[in-house]
């Protein structure tokens, strides 16, 4: 199924959907079906549910959703260094992948679009070897 605006500001402007209102007008469906709009459409709805945009909820400060990254992230460490279940990493790499997608919405970032962006200059890079392994990025002042 196609995804499609229903009257949201985001369609009257010709711009896509990056706010939880308008992400959450978005047609989508509610189980996988491996597109983009279904998955920030599920995130929208359960921001909106849960009413984070509030105030008194600091669901959308962005100090507060990075201190819940870094715990997810500790979590998902902590389940492949601790050799946890596959399961157990997958499911906290969702975590991780959540709060991504809803720290887009608490920002009003396109990241679909930024994801694009900085994929066609990542692809121009080159990489280099360090001592942990292989890195690609942009050396200012090095030489390659």
């Amino acid at each position: 199924m196609r995804s499609r605006f229903i009257g949201s500001m985001a369609k009257r402007c010709g711009m896509r959907p990056v706010s939880v209102d308008e992400w959450v007008e978005v047609e989508a469906a509610e189980s996988p079906d491996g597109t983009w709009p279904t998955m920030m459409g599920r995130v929208a709805r359960f921001h909106h549910k849960h009413d984070f945009a509030a105030p008194e909820n600091n669901g959308h400060d962005m100090g507060y959703r990075l201190a819940l990254m870094i715990e997810e992230l500790g979590e998902l460490s902590a389940a492949i260094t601790k050799g946890k279940p596959a399961a157990e990493a997958a499911e906290e790499l969702a975590d991780v992948f959540i709060l991504t997608l809803g720290n887009a919405l608490a920002m009003n970032v396109d990241l679909e679009a930024e994801f694009h962006k900085k994929m066609d200059r990542i692809m121009q890079r080159p990489s280099k070897r360090g001592g942990m392994g292989i890195r690609v990025t942009e050396y200012r002042g090095e030489e390659s």
